[in-house]
């Protein structure tokens, strides 16, 4: 029998109230200048009727990577979707911004000085701040930490940042918010100066955030910008391949920030709900048929509370930044561009509020199988038409409803249209359906996979989500409810009253 839920309304206590840039994500320094990310699946293994082949030699990227162009962050379509979603901040970084050198003269004529791996033009920055400023956005960036900036034994130079922080304000598009290095804690795989230790990383970010202050008092100092130095998948995580293989140099966040002489301004980590299949061979990925479950869904909110408790070391009072986020690390799932991940997209986005206050940098907008928007044409994936809903009805107020169980993950907020009366989301990851007791007449938006759970597209009401003529947007209204709502096995609804 499936679970049944009544809605009291009156009965829910106010938690917190969160940023409205919650939902918020990257543009990774690779899409501006052009680079390797992650190689794309066939069209059958997102259809789930091919298996991806195990990949065991990581010393050859070539299996898992391929070289992309430049995505153009001027292209109208791709900045009319970021606008619909609204203000958010814009975080550029990832692996290769750590190696990233910024010619904004053209001197180096497109040759990668020795020690970078990628060179940042003026013209490429400057289209990525005019998208930015066209969607009302702030701007979140890392510094390169490699063998070119500086070695092990030197102190980090600020000559390369400088000059891209001041470009920026000259341009009238401030980096708001900056991270030293990105997934430091990885030390090797992160391209960091050669023998390079936690406690080099310690000297260096004290030293970068005493230099922030100095000469940048109005940007935020986010850090440490870890991954996986905790429990991160969660315990008794059967048939999701163990945790991070053996031969990953990983280090803590307590080492890494050392004595902690520069305060941070927000606490910041990576979380993925696990590994993808280009990378399952290294531990974490989780079977398609596990998707679904309580173990599953409960990763987001695990990650969360194991950093509280380092925030409030940190940074006492202040907030916390996924500064990554996705269903898996190596570029997503097969499965991560259908209908199939909405449910942990939103689920996350319910739990994380529950936790704490905050922002998601979803990774990425536009770029590999996580993307909100397919790479090259931006195309919107279900996951876009999921995260557009909740910015347009769930409010700024979280509401307790309690603990989760499958078939009820209920989460409440305050209206974002301004009006008395609350806006729920709930999920049915259940192969049953689940009963809604209504209080009063309702406004329903349901959603479904249009052909199943891993469709490419997604349902509202019955009716696929798609791009019109012109590239409009589908109308996203809701139909009327009252008495009791059924909800479908592995469906997901936004209930206003």
């Amino acid at each position: 029998m499936g679970k049944f839920v009544a809605l009291h309304p009156q009965e829910l206590k106010e938690l917190r109230h969160v940023d409205e840039r919650l939902v918020s994500y990257n543009v990774e320094m690779t899409e501006v200048t052009g680079g390797t990310f992650w190689k794309a699946y066939t069209e059958a293994q997102v259809d789930g009727t091919e298996e991806f082949p195990v990949i065991k030699d990581w010393s050859n990227m070539g299996n898992l990577q391929q070289w992309y162009d430049p995505i153009d962050t001027t292209n109208k379509r791709l900045i009319k979707l970021a606008k619909e979603l609204g203000t958010a901040w814009v975080r550029v970084s990832g692996t290769w911004a750590n190696k990233t050198y910024y010619d904004f003269d053209g001197h180096t004529n497109g040759q990668v000085p020795e020690g970078y791996q990628n060179v940042l033009t003026k013209e490429q920055w400057t289209n990525l701040l005019d998208f930015v400023r066209a969607i009302d956005g702030k701007l979140l960036v890392s510094f390169a930490n490699c063998p070119g900036n500086h070695s092990k034994d030197e102190p980090w130079d600020t000559t390369q940042a400088k000059m891209l922080m001041d470009y920026s304000i000259e341009y009238g598009v401030p980096v708001s918010a900056a991270e030293f290095t990105n997934e430091p804690n990885l030390i090797a795989l992160s391209g960091l100066p050669a023998g390079y230790t936690a406690a080099d990383h310690a000297r260096d970010h004290d030293a970068f955030g005493a230099w922030l202050r100095e000469n940048y008092p109005d940007c935020l100092f986010v850090g440490p910008c870890t991954v996986g130095d905790i429990d991160m998948f969660g315990v008794g995580m059967e048939g999701a391949g163990g945790g991070m293989a053996a031969g990953f140099q990983m280090v803590t966040t307590e080492e890494l920030l050392g004595e902690y002489k520069s305060k941070m301004d927000v606490f910041s980590y990576h979380y993925y709900n696990g590994v993808s299949e280009r990378g399952a061979a290294m531990g974490g990925h989780w079977p398609y048929e596990a998707i679904l479950t309580e173990k599953y869904l409960g990763i987001a909110a695990h990650c969360a509370r194991q950093y509280v408790p380092k925030r409030d070391r940190y940074v006492p009072g202040g907030q916390m930044w996924v500064t990554e986020s996705g269903d898996a690390g190596c570029g997503g799932n097969t499965w991560a561009s259908t209908y199939a991940d909405v449910p942990r997209t939103l689920n996350e986005l319910g739990e994380f509020t529950t936790v704490t206050d905050g922002i998601i940098f979803h990774n990425t907008l536009a770029s590999s199988d996580y993307g909100y928007l397919k790479h090259g044409t931006f195309v919107p994936r279900p996951n876009y038409f999921a995260v557009l809903l909740w910015n347009r009805i769930m409010g700024s107020t979280v509401y307790d409803c309690g603990p989760v169980s499958e078939g009820a993950h209920v989460y409440a907020h305050s209206r974002k249209d301004g009006k008395d009366g609350i806006a729920y989301l709930i999920i049915n990851n259940s192969n049953e359906t689940t009963t809604v007791e209504l209080p009063k007449e309702a406004e329903v938006y349901m959603l479904a996979g249009e052909t199943g759970l891993r469709s490419r597209k997604m349902t509202l009401n019955g009716k696929a989500l798609e791009l019109g003529a012109a590239d409009e947007l589908p109308a996203l209204e809701p139909v009327k409810a009252s008495g009791t709502l059924e909800i479908p096995a592995t469906n997901c609804v936004f209930i206003v009253l």
